[in-house]
């Protein structure tokens, strides 16, 4: 599949975007002292990586 310039950019605005999340979440979780918040930080940071990762796929 051939992306165009605009949906190039798009994805790379996705992939930034996925990747700003990730950082974050992994921040509060660090940061966090009650375990169901540290966990559901954890989690969400995790879906935000595993979402980058199948965005990158489509680079190639």
């Amino acid at each position: 599949m051939q992306l165009n310039q605009q949906e190039l950019q798009n994805l790379r605005h996705l992939i930034y975007s996925h990747e700003t999340a990730y950082q974050k979440l992994q921040s509060f979780s660090q940061q966090a002292t009650d375990p169901q918040i540290k966990q559901m930080f954890e989690k969400s940071a995790q879906d935000a990586m595993n979402n980058k990762q199948k965005l990158m796929s489509f680079l190639g």
